[in-house]
């Protein structure tokens, strides 16, 4: 297997981790920003107040997101091993 393969082969894995994470990653930034906005704002300084909000959410995208999530995994390992049986 020659240099620009495994170059290949390491972008392929970069952009599913980026498919795979993105959505649940963004979506925890925006809520974080959003609860740390409000706390800003309201000057309530309560660790709880950030953390659960943000759990739900996450959790909830992570419920919605799981079907293209693991399609896409499913999509990559089956390369991954296609690319393996190919080796010579």
């Amino acid at each position: 297997m020659d240099f620009d393969a495994n170059i290949e082969h390491l972008r392929i894995a970069y952009w599913n981790i980026l498919l795979t994470a993105g959505p649940v990653l963004a979506v925890a930034l925006a809520i974080g920003l959003l609860v740390g906005i409000l706390q800003a704002a309201t000057s309530i300084n309560e660790a709880t107040l950030s953390f659960v909000p943000k759990l739900a959410i996450v959790l909830i995208t992570m419920a919605l997101a799981s079907g293209f999530m693991l399609s896409t995994m499913t999509d990559y390992f089956g390369y991954v091993f296609e690319s393996i049986a190919n080796i010579q």
